[in-house]
């Protein structure tokens, strides 16, 4: 049998671990910003566009993770990565690992990629059909 035959029946099942892996680490990053856990030092002004970036850290992670209207809640995040990172990012330097901004890329096109290909299994999206 080949590796392709054996692994491509597992791809909707990895594409769910992808996502709630993914929306995983996305909430966390709004936890700290709004709900400062984990503990940091950072704490953006209410109402402020970082303050409003946690909140859709938070809910939109909530929702990738449920695989919950996955499809549009990823485009809007793929979209606010983007300016995330064209604002907060690349103006500190042209090279993202010098900019900090990696994870900012890799989230865009984590939930870009999330937009074409769907939540995969295990997903309220999938329940809803």
């Amino acid at each position: 049998m080949s590796t392709n035959r054996m692994l491509q029946p597992m791809a909707p099942i990895f594409l769910a671990v992808l996502r709630v892996v993914t929306g995983l680490l996305f909430l966390e990053h709004g936890t700290q910003k709004i709900l400062h856990f984990p503990v940091s030092d950072f704490h953006p002004p209410m109402f402020s566009l970082l303050w409003v970036g946690g909140i859709l850290e938070i809910v939109g992670g909530v929702l990738i993770i449920l695989g919950l209207f996955t499809r549009p809640v990823a485009f809007v995040l793929s979209g606010m990565m983007a300016v995330a990172y064209f604002m907060m990012h690349a103006p500190n330097s042209f090279f993202p690992a010098l900019n900090g901004g990696d994870a900012a890329i890799l989230f865009c096109f984590i939930f870009l990629y999330l937009v074409f290909a769907g939540p995969g299994s295990f997903s309220l999206d999938g329940k809803r059909k």
